[in-house]
């Protein structure tokens, strides 16, 4: 099964949170083939650590850890660019579900998964507003 994550599903393969299990139940439950991740998310990762940080909820010296193990293990993703025609598309989604809460990036995340419909059969995210919309756009989540 090849399974696309977005990033705040990806953040659990690293950092246990309280719904980590369900993602890992997947992994143990199914063979993945490949994991496809937009290439947006590895800025929203390390951002997301620094975050961490910035609210004290972890040290320093762990989100260094983290993001270089990150980086470390980029060979085992499939990383989406983010194209021109990605742009366009996540553009296309803000104008349909802007108004109902649908955020830039999340934009760009929901834009590659459409595009993977074709590759991926699960499509995970941690966001219940963005899975939402990815039940909205019929993909299987």
């Amino acid at each position: 099964m090849n399974l696309f994550l977005d990033t705040s599903s990806l953040i659990k393969l690293y950092h246990e949170e309280s719904d980590t299990h369900n993602l890992d139940e997947i992994f143990r439950t199914h063979r993945i083939a490949a994991v496809f991740l937009s290439d947006v998310s590895k800025l929203e990762f390390a951002s997301a650590f620094w975050k961490k940080v910035r609210v004290g909820e972890i040290e320093m010296s762990l989100a260094v850890q983290v993001i270089q193990l990150f980086r470390q293990d980029y060979e085992k993703y499939t990383f989406i660019p983010v194209a021109a025609d990605t742009i366009k598309a996540a553009c296309l989604l803000l104008d349909k579900y802007g108004s109902s809460g649908l955020r830039a990036l999340d934009s760009i995340q929901l834009a590659t998964a459409i595009r993977l419909v074709s590759k991926a059969q699960l499509f995970k995210t941690g966001d219940k507003l963005l899975e939402s919309f990815l039940r909205a756009e019929s993909l299987p989540v």
